[in-house]
């Protein structure tokens, strides 16, 4: 378990990205100020871009798609400003895609925010005392929010606070390069 100290983050999370540096660009145009990464998986190296372009420190968990060469855990748990988080892409603990199902590990876990990908569908529900959180993706969105990725707030003492920020009105031909 990860521990780090802090009174106040704003967590930056994304996932199925799938290898594309152009959803990454898009995720980088339209972010506010984050102070960490979080990678859901399913390229999990594409959190390396992130990191390497803001300078941020990274959290990122391997997803059914990764690569073997330089895979992530399947799983991470952190604790930031108070707040266990839980960070998986999800395939091990959904099945059939049962959001029920990530709620229930939360819990045996004992954790505040489990954050998961795999479904390509943005989510921010609290399930009792526990927020589930998935940031959908940037690059295959699978329902009509689009294009997204979601920032997480937390203030120690305070209940944890979590954006859905949909990729909307973009120039894409600036992002193919």
């Amino acid at each position: 378990m990860r521990n780090v100290g802090e009174n106040k983050v704003r967590i930056g999370i994304v996932g199925d990205t799938h290898g594309s540096k152009k959803a990454m660009r898009l995720v980088l145009s339209v972010t506010p100020p984050v102070d960490y990464w979080f990678h859901t998986g399913d390229y999990s190296q594409d959190g390396q871009f992130l990191a390497y372009e803001t300078k941020l420190p990274l959290l990122a968990v391997a997803g059914n798609t990764d690569p073997a060469e330089g895979k992530a855990n399947l799983d991470e748990l952190v604790t930031l400003a108070d707040k266990r988080i839980w960070l998986t892409h999800g395939h091990h603990y959904m099945h059939g895609y049962k959001i029920d199902e990530i709620a229930w590990w939360a819990k045996k876990l004992d954790v505040d925010i489990a954050v998961f990908g795999h479904t390509h569908i943005p989510m921010v529900k609290w399930y009792g005392e526990i927020l589930l959180i998935n940031p959908g993706s940037p690059l295959s969105p699978r329902d009509e929010q689009g294009p997204t990725f979601v920032v997480l707030t937390i203030n120690e003492g305070e209940k944890p606070q979590a954006e859905i920020i949909q990729i909307k009105n973009i120039n894409l031909q600036k992002y193919n390069e």
